[in-house]
């Protein structure tokens, strides 16, 4: 596999993962019939908040993914950041939402994490 093709998997799970965040919002906005806002429905903010988190944090890693690809850096790096965040964005809406608090806390580090490791890594790669 190429380190483009590596980088598309992980391109594939996080654009499904923002649909199914988007279908969430969709089903709170049916359910309290609210076409704009909140309606002030607790379930449909959190819903929202947990898409507009991930709209601020994927599209940047992807990019990031996309660059190590193209720098060739080994695939292993690739799937390794690919995993860490992917796996954050699965957890960090269910602690938003549903699940315990950890969830969340552990989401965002893992997100936060895979983005500060692999800025390093394009910097590293860009001056040696």
């Amino acid at each position: 596999m190429s380190g483009l093709e590596v980088a598309s998997v992980y391109i594939a799970v996080n654009i499904l993962i923002l649909i199914w965040l988007a279908f969430r919002v969709v089903s709170h906005r049916r359910q309290g019939k609210v076409s704009l806002g909140d309606g002030g429905s607790e379930d449909l903010a959190r819903a929202i908040r947990a898409h507009g988190n991930a709209t601020k944090y994927i599209p940047i890693m992807l990019i990031g993914l996309l660059a190590l690809a193209f720098i060739q850096v080994p695939n292993w790096v690739i799937h390794a950041l690919g995993i860490a965040f992917t796996f954050g964005r699965l957890i960090h809406p269910m602690g938003m939402t549903s699940g315990p608090i950890q969830l969340r806390q552990l989401g965002i580090l893992l997100s936060w994490t895979s983005l500060v490791i692999l800025s390093l890594v394009l910097l590293y790669h860009v001056f040696t």
